[in-house]
């Protein structure tokens, strides 16, 4: 059969699946053994040789390491009352701004996504505090609610990021790098963020309360003391990275054990909350695993049909030009969050895509920030955005409203998508300099 009728059936096959409700790695690994099965006529013995050196392959990488040690601080972190400390160390230096308090969201998500590399365990963290806080001083409950929405995916842009790991394990880019090339880009959407929050704020002030809480110098530098807890893991976790110091997977371990310290001299720590901080990672870690490697079983049967091959043959047919092609992958991955998490979207499109961008002379670290800013777009993107889910938990606001809450913050970021495209050493200037 055709390349172009197997890309058919293995995409029709695994819409279906996913349409049906079928968990995301079972899909894969049925729609790739049914490929391998009808298309190219293997037996069982053959599939399972394949499986089994992609298992193997794609699992067996040291710097996956560094992914539930990350997922392990954020779990320790948020069992402690460091977004407390967030909270208490942000507001005296944000009042003055017009939003006042409402930028506590975005500086807080901002350090945080410093010492984590997951979006909804940012959310999750600094929304503990300010989902209450905010709006029991009067503020307003769907800006209040959207910009914690937004801010959140911020935790996967900033290094360390999750998704960049995944990332650069399968394109084989220096993950210390994208760690790098993802510093800019995140300010930039933060700025884009409280620049929002201060205009609307100044064209309706009924969105803060009236009354104005004044803060002196001494609780300006109070709250320095408070941030110094997150200020200490961001200097341990990016400091070893840039430095040369620690890998991004010893840096991680170093970070982790860090935050055990700081929870033992903040005298919160027990072994209940090392328990559950410990089960919370490998419950997360498993699903990130186990959909990489269905992923990358997925990757070698498309491969062995050569669909990468047919699709990019049929684009480069359509003669479109770099910024053409650009748009519709930027709208192909739009689509795609609608429908799964950032791991799959990564692992799902990188063969494909990848290719095509690099033949265009687009660098690989460009595209990952401009792939993991996507990702951050299906954060809170329904039906499937995870940080809707974390805040309709937390708020116990319908999912509509907490998605017609983020839209404004959904567009904020598309805007960013088109200023690092026009200005891609946003995304380059800092990896350039750190490793020239």
């Amino acid at each position: 059969m055709e390349a172009f009728g197997a890309t058919i059936i293995v995409t029709a096959l695994l819409f279906l699946c996913l349409g049906l409700g079928v968990w995301i790695f079972a899909a894969m690994v049925l729609v790739s053994v049914t490929a391998l099965t009808v298309v190219l006529d293997f037996d069982l013995m053959r599939i399972g040789a394949t499986l089994k050196a992609t298992m193997w392959r794609s699992s067996s990488t040291w710097e996956l390491a560094a992914i539930p040690l990350f997922i392990a601080m954020g779990e320790v972190i948020f069992r402690t009352d460091i977004s407390q400390r967030l909270f208490n160390g942000l507001a005296p230096w944000v009042n003055f701004l017009p939003g006042r308090l409402l930028h506590v969201n975005i500086g807080g998500c901002t350090l945080f996504a410093a010492v984590s590399g997951s979006s909804a365990a940012t959310t999750a963290t600094v929304g503990k505090i300010t989902t209450t806080a905010l709006i029991e001083r009067g503020y307003n409950t769907r800006l209040s609610i959207g910009s914690l929405a937004g801010a959140g995916s911020l935790g996967i842009m900033i290094p360390p990021s999750i998704p960049m790991i995944v990332y650069g394990i399968l394109s084989e880019v220096s993950i210390a790098r994208l760690f790098a090339a993802g510093v800019m880009p995140g300010l930039l959407v933060a700025a884009l963020f409280s620049g929002y929050i201060a205009l609307v704020c100044v064209i309706r002030p009924d969105l803060m309360p009236r009354r104005v809480e004044r803060y002196s110098w001494h609780d300006r530098l109070v709250g320095l003391w408070n941030l110094a807890p997150v200020a200490l893991l961001v200097v341990i976790v990016l400091g070893g990275i840039y430095t040369g110091v620690a890998t991004p997977s010893e840096a991680a371990a170093l970070g982790f054990g860090a935050t055990l310290a700081l929870a033992t001299l903040m005298g919160q720590f027990t072994w209940k909350l090392f328990v559950e901080s410990l089960m919370g990672a490998v419950e997360t870690t498993t699903m990130i695993i186990t959909i990489l490697v269905s992923a990358a079983f997925m990757s070698s049967a498309v491969s062995l049909l050569h669909v990468p091959q047919e699709v990019a043959r049929a684009i480069g047919a359509l003669n479109l030009s770099t910024l053409e092609l650009m748009v519709v992958i930027s709208l192909f991955y739009i689509v795609l969050g609608c429908f799964l998490d950032g791991t799959s979207m990564i692992v799902m499109s990188l063969p494909v895509a990848l290719p095509l961008v690099v033949q265009r002379g687009i660098d690989p670290v460009w595209f990952g920030v401009f792939l993991v800013l996507h990702i951050e777009l299906a954060m809170i993107t329904p039906p499937v955005g995870f940080n809707l889910f974390v805040l309709q938990g937390m708020t116990g606001r319908s999912l509509g409203y907490i998605a017609r809450a983020s839209f404004p913050f959904f567009w904020l970021m598309l805007l960013a998508v088109v200023i690092i495209s026009v200005f891609p050493q946003i995304a380059l200037w800092l990896p350039g300099i750190l490793f020239p």
